[in-house]
């Protein structure tokens, strides 16, 4: 087959990618004229210049069976609100359009954990809960729920897309890295003496990237696939980062305020002063929730992995070793 990735140059993309090539078939990847193609280097795919929004990307997917949606704009940032629904909303709509009018046969849309919500206190939820928007902390959840209902309306029209919800994936190629990959970084750095009681569910990358294949293969168009494992407290994955490198896990939680308090000033007074925050208001807003959730569904239908999230956490260990993030254990 024939296949058009989006998001090639990311963590979970450049993982879907290598499964791809792996799997033997011949891959497109869109890549923007300021994009990063360290995560694609040595791969044999096609590489198409361009952008979401383009008016002209259905002629880049011309001739391929299948899309990947995987690109999406992450950031916590409030001042980086337009740039979020601009490019996950807008350019998910466009991205859809695209594929129609090239006749690609099948879609599978990235979208997040984000746009479902949360349950009530750190309750797991499947794919059937769904938080009001004005619930959902943040622009990046709220611009993430509107660009799955652009995946759910193109469905509803009758356009073949399956949307798969990973959770926090951890492994190689984080190049960012993520907020999951930031944790191990700051773990491994020494930056961590303290942890806030918070929880969130965590997936092997691997087995991110062969859940899309899945949900390509067996998923049911208009449907959610939550593509998650491992439902953990933020103290209980650091343990398990000491266990793996030897180094002390902190043994104290700091209370919510602090970081919160911290946050609202760097975002709201240091900015007004012309200084760069270093801390995001909504990432601490989201902490205070234990954000569970149950990936049954796609163990049922999909036949989703659930692989070891040790065996995970060791593989991003030595990535960012090896590639200069963090020091030699």
């Amino acid at each position: 087959m024939r296949i058009f990735v989006t998001g090639g140059t990311g963590f979970v993309g450049a993982n879907l990618v290598r499964l791809l090539v792996q799997e033997g078939h011949q891959v497109r990847a869109l890549v923007r004229s300021t994009s990063c193609l360290d995560n694609l280097a040595g791969l044999d795919l096609e590489r198409v210049q361009g952008d979401l929004n383009d008016p002209d990307l259905w002629r880049q997917m011309q001739h391929c069976q299948a899309l990947f949606h995987v690109a999406a704009h992450y950031t916590l940032w409030q001042t980086e609100r337009d740039a979020l629904y601009r490019h996950n909303v807008l350019g998910t709509r466009n991205c859809l359009a695209a594929a129609r009018r090239a006749g690609v046969e099948r879609t599978v849309y990235t979208s997040s954990v984000a746009a479902i919500g949360t349950g009530p206190a750190g309750t797991p939820v499947d794919e059937t809960h769904q938080s009001p928007v004005e619930k959902l902390v943040g622009h990046y959840k709220k611009s993430k729920f509107w660009a799955e209902q652009e995946a759910v309306k193109a469905a509803e029209a009758g356009q073949d897309v399956v949307i798969v919800n990973p959770t926090s994936p951890i492994g190689a190629w984080d190049i960012k890295p993520t907020p999951t990959g930031d944790i191990i970084l700051r773990f491994l750095r020494r930056q961590m003496p303290f942890y806030l009681d918070t929880g969130l569910n965590f997936v092997d990358v691997e087995d991110v990237a062969r859940g899309h294949l899945l949900a390509w293969q067996l998923g049911q168009s208009g449907q959610r696939y939550i593509l998650g494992h491992q439902n953990m407290t933020l103290k209980a994955l650091l343990d398990q980062l000491a266990q793996l490198t030897g180094l002390p896990a902190p043994q104290r939680s700091i209370p919510f305020w602090v970081p919160l308090t911290a946050a609202w000033v760097d975002e709201t007074l240091l900015t007004r002063l012309g200084k760069s925050p270093s801390v995001p208001l909504d990432g601490v807003r989201m902490a205070r929730q234990k954000m569970y959730f149950e990936a049954g569904k796609a163990v049922r239908e999909l036949g989703f992995p659930q692989s070891s999230i040790a065996a995970a956490l060791a593989r991003a260990i030595a990535w960012f070793q090896a590639h200069g993030y963090g020091p030699q254990l």
